[in-house]
Parts: structure tokens; sequence; C-alpha cells
């Protein structure tokens, strides 16, 4: 299959680039690196031994997704492109209307344009807002609480639309829980732009002195350590599970929505005493006010996508941190060795 990833050499783009190519797909990275780097390309060529045909651009130049969809024989996409930091989103809401919506639609005019008719979106499961129930599974209700969890909900219904319009179309919307780790190479992995919104490479900058300390936000919560449980899913399992999407849309019509999570919570000292563990370094803590809108726990019941997709996830809490812990070093490496050229 010949496979577009908007959004391609981003943090989870890039390692399902690994394994799409593995699999002996054609892939195709289409991104405006606005949280990433153009570097990542030669990292993958080392990982896969082939390199991808790159295209710089924004998912909202229709015309420029059109050329590239037409001249590259596409028969699939990805959609990965989009903005996804909860704080900024309320922050800046236009912003994420603009990348992740405005951006989806220019998408789906440019396949409609060219008649691809298969999708697999990058969700999130912000789209059942506060929790009802755990674990949570597709059946629980929709509420995104945040304009970045409402942007992906409004693309989810826009999609679902587009396959009730047209019964020729395969939209899968993978719901992702929280994505850690990185590639086994140590040269692909999260490296955010800033100070990071998530937990593992904020825990790796504290690791390696670029952060003075970790802030837990709230000690109190009804969990077994009194810290907030989420489910951490390692993003090479995450890659495969589109890997698995893809080839489950090859038999099936229509719109699907399917968790993407290991059904299983880590509380954030858990993650924290593991990633000690594995790095041999200890993280200076502090406990700070729990976050506005924090919930103690949230976990995905990952059967839907046993059942459909033939997937689960298979990598252990010590793959996450050993995986992270490797690339914040590799990371260093080449920082380092950048600066003294």
């Amino acid at each position: 299959m010949n496979i577009l990833l908007t959004g391609g050499t981003g943090y989870i783009g890039s390692h399902t680039a690994v394994v799409l190519s593995q699999l002996g797909h054609k892939v195709v990275l289409f991104d405006n690196l606005s949280n990433s780097e153009e570097t990542v390309l030669e990292r993958l060529a080392q990982i896969t031994k082939q390199q991808f045909p790159f295209f710089n651009g924004d998912v909202r130049d229709t015309d420029l997704l059109k050329n590239t969809l037409a001249d590259n024989s596409i028969d699939a996409v990805i959609h990965f492109a989009g903005l996804k930091a909860v704080g900024e989103s309320v922050a800046k809401p236009v912003d994420y209307y603009a990348n992740n919506v405005q951006g989806t639609v220019s998408l789906l005019q440019a396949m409609q344009a060219q008649h691809i008719k298969t999708l697999v979106f990058s969700s999130s499961a912000t789209v059942y807002g506060q929790p009802q129930y755990l674990p949570l599974d597709e059946s629980h209700p929709t509420c995104a609480t945040n304009p970045y969890g409402r942007s992906k909900l409004h693309i989810e219904e826009i999609l679902n639309d587009v396959a009730i319009s047209d019964p020729q179309w395969r939209i899968t919307c993978l719901r992702y829980f929280n994505p850690v780790g990185a590639h086994e190479s140590g040269l692909i992995g999260e490296n955010p732009s800033g100070i990071p919104n998530n937990l593992m490479p904020y825990i790796a900058q504290v690791a390696t002195r670029q952060r003075t300390e970790l802030s837990i936000f709230g000690n109190d919560y009804p969990t077994p350590d009194g810290t907030g449980v989420r489910d951490y899913i390692h993003v090479m399992d995450l890659a495969e599970g589109h890997a698995a999407a893809l080839n489950f849309l090859t038999q099936n019509l229509g719109w699907h929505a399917i968790n993407i999570g290991t059904g299983k919570g880590y509380s954030v000292l858990e993650i924290a005493r593991a990633f000690e563990s594995v790095s041999g370094i200890k993280l200076p803590t502090i406990i700070a006010p729990r976050r506005a809108g924090d919930v103690a726990e949230c976990y995905a019941n990952p059967v839907k996508a046993k059942e459909l997709l033939k997937w689960a996830a298979r990598r252990s809490l010590n793959d996450m941190c050993a995986s992270t812990w490797r690339f914040q070093q590799s990371a260093e490496k080449r920082e380092n060795s950048w600066t003294h050229e």
C-alpha cells in the first residue's frame, strides 16, 4: 500500500512510519515541522535503511495535499497532523480549531478529489471527558472538556458524517490514551519544543538536569499511592495499532472508533520510581496542588481493539522507561556533538 502520514515527522507519526515500512508499505511523510525536525528523516533512514519521500506543508493547503496524494499514488491516509496541548488549547482555541478541524476538512477535500476513501485518524481519549465509569470503553458518553478534546470530537463527528454520506469510505478513529517511550534504537522519540506537557519527557529532562524537579500535582487522590493514575502505552505498541487498523480497513467499510490503550493504569509515582530504576538516577520531586480538571484515574477497556484489530499492547512499563531514557541520552549526545562542531 502507498500510505500518506500527515504529521509524519512527529512523535507518533515517525514511529508508525518505521512499522509500516518494515511491513513493506511505501510511506510518504507530510509535515509543516511546527513540532518536529527535518533531521528525523535522517534518523528514520538509519533505522529502516530507506529514504522516505517528504513534503513540507500545512494540511490546510488543500492543493498541495491533492498534488501529494496524486503524485505518490496514495491508497490510504493516516492523519496525525494537529496541535495537541490541552493547556495551550484553552489559551488559543482558534488556533486549535483552525489547525485540527479546518486541517481535517482540507484533507478530506483533497482525498475526495483524488477518490481516496481509506483513513485512520489520530483521535484521543480526551473525547470522553470526565470518566463516568472505568475502564473506559467506546460506549462511554463523549463529552470533551477543553478545546483540544472538542477539536478531536468534532473531527470524529465530521468523519462519521462523511462515512454515512458515502458507504465506500473506510474510517477508523483511534482513541489514544497516553503514548510514551521511544524506538529501541534511541534515534527517534518524544522531543517536545519548550517545556514538555507530558509526564515522561518531563521526567527524562529532570533526569538529565534540564529541569530542576518533578512537580507531582496532588498526592491525595483516592488511588493506592494518592497520585493520579493513567493508562500509558508504549509508542511502538501504538504504531503497531495503526498498522492493525489499516489492515482492518482493507476488509471493513464504514466508521469505527477504537480505544488504543493497555487497560492498566500506572500512577505518577509508579512512573517516577520505574524511571529511577532504569536510569539509576534519583529524581528530585515536590508535591504541588492538584490541577483543575485532573481526574484521579483514567484507563482504557481495550477489548474492542483486540477483537476487531487483533491487536494488544505488548510492552511493559520498564520498556517504556528504558526506551525513553535511551532516547534522552541519545538526544543529549546529538545536541552536544552539534554544539561542538
